[in-house]
């Protein structure tokens, strides 16, 4: 079974990690700018936790894997960059606590890399799938926000999350990693839009 049939097998836990009033208010503008920002701010810490992860996840998974891996390092260094530019031209602070939501992510990366390379590699293409689906849902964006929906929708991206689909793995304990990220992707809405 390809891991993209996870999708369609857990139809309710896909929809609660991609469609979001946060991710309406993107699409019609009705997302307050704190709001924004306070998504924007735990995003960047996110991202930086899925790059420690991303490169121990490198060191342990199959060779086949390896070139994707590289890749998306590659992405999320950059990603980091832009992010810090997207700060300065918001004029907002990245120096901040997770909030619970993205702490309780970091450490459900701990334990995936626990579990083994083909576990963790699933939940990686399920957090990136539901990321590029999520953004997906919100274009073409309201003018303040449509330059993030561009970004992070991008064709190269895509590319990206196919590749991990090919190298994914399809175990039970994989399933269980992939229901996991819909929790966490909802959590992480969840407090972009109420803020806790």
């Amino acid at each position: 079974m390809p891991v993209a049939d996870l999708i369609s097998r857990h139809p309710q836990e896909w929809a609660g990690a991609t469609v979001h009033a946060f991710l309406d208010g993107i699409r019609s503008g009705t997302v307050p700018p704190h709001a924004f920002n306070r998504w924007l701010v735990q995003d960047y810490l996110f991202v930086r936790d899925l790059l420690v992860f991303q490169s121990e996840l490198r060191a342990k998974a199959p060779s086949p894997a390896e070139p994707v891996l590289t890749a998306g390092i590659d992405a999320l260094d950059a990603e980091l960059t832009w992010f810090v530019a997207q700060a300065t031209e918001r004029g907002i602070s990245l120096e901040a606590s997770r909030l619970p939501a993205t702490d309780a992510y970091r450490l459900a990366m701990s334990r995936w890399l626990g579990g083994g390379s083909g576990p963790a590699l699933t939940a990686l293409w399920a957090l990136e799938r539901a990321y590029l689906d999520a953004w997906r849902g919100a274009r073409p964006g309201a003018p303040a926000y449509r330059s993030f929906v561009e970004h992070w929708t991008q064709s190269e991206f895509a590319s990206y999350v196919d590749g991990l689909a090919a190298v994914a793995d399809e175990s039970p304990q994989a399933e269980a990693a992939f229901l996991e990220v819909c929790k966490l992707e909802r959590a992480f809405w969840d407090m972009a839009w109420q803020g806790r």
